[in-house]
């Protein structure tokens, strides 16, 4: 059976022991770790988690942009990420995780400069984090993002042209599906053209709720992981119903909410598997 985590973030700043008990209950296998980092001790996180049988598959910091024009703004961004390496490591997960995911700022939709030379400074910023990353034993995945998200990396193919540019071979691609809902045409050939570069997979449906709840095929995508040979997590990063999208707090009982969400879209998986075989026995 295929793993399943989620995104830390989700709960809005839930205390962790709070959040791995709900993932416990999902039927969850492990998270993503996300954000204010330097708040949190890491042998600690390590932890909660693992008192729960819980794997940190992943870790992010909150937003840094990497590709500003302002030398001063975007190496602070890359000390920022290299911060997060060093305190990933000290999470005490097995060799070659957690797997550090890399993005650029969200909400940024629209070049300071021009697109040409932020898309330079990004592939260069992406070098130096993956240089930083290689020399700890960690993977770097760069998540692909949408259009109401980002000015950069908005599909699989941009994802496969900026690994090109930036040479790293640690690094790798996280396509979502929620975001491959409005970007690719067909999410799931988008998949099969990543192949072996698809280091890791986010999966809200379409509406951004729980798999089943909108109309993206997980079937199809489920499938053509199992094609790729993808063996990580699915990492679902649901929100609750209600307007702010980049707020997950949206009113009394959400996290309750989101409990059900992931619970439903762990269910949604294992049928997914059960009806596609193929797919079984995945590792993270």
């Amino acid at each position: 059976m295929r793993q399943t985590g989620c995104c830390t973030w989700i709960f809005g700043g839930e205390d962790l022991t709070s959040i791995a008990a709900r993932v416990k209950r999902a039927g969850m296998d492990g998270i993503e770790l996300h954000g204010d980092f330097e708040g949190i001790d890491p042998e600690q996180a390590g932890r909660i988690f693992a008192d729960q049988g819980l794997t940190i598959f992943s870790t992010t910091p909150g937003d840094a942009d990497i590709s500003h024009p302002d030398p001063a703004i975007r190496e602070d961004a890359v000390r920022r990420y290299t911060a997060l390496i060093d305190w990933a490591k000290r999470l005490n997960q097995p060799d070659g995780l957690p797997r550090i995911s890399c993005h650029g700022l969200v909400q940024r939709i629209r070049p300071i400069s021009t697109q040409a030379e932020e898309d330079r400074y990004l592939a260069e910023s992406t070098r130096r984090i993956c240089a930083a990353a290689e020399k700890a034993g960690l993977p770097v995945v760069f998540e692909i993002l949408n259009r109401y998200e980002s000015h950069q990396i908005r599909t699989v193919a941009e994802g496969l042209a900026l690994l090109e540019q930036v040479g790293a071979p640690n690094l790798s691609l996280l396509p979502d599906a929620y975001h491959m809902n409005i970007e690719e045409a067909d999410p799931a050939a988008a998949l099969l053209a990543g192949g072996k570069h698809i280091g890791l997979y986010h999966a809200a449906d379409s509406n951004r709720g729980a798999i089943g709840d909108g109309h993206t095929d997980f079937a199809a995508q489920i499938a053509a992981l199992d094609a790729i040979g993808y063996d990580g997590p699915i990492i679902i990063e649901p929100a609750a119903p209600g307007p702010d999208p980049f707020n997950t707090d949206k009113g009394k009982g959400f996290r309750d909410t989101l409990e059900d969400i992931l619970t439903r879209s762990v269910r949604a998986i294992r049928q997914i598997g059960q009806q596609n075989p193929s797919g079984a026995a995945r590792t993270g």
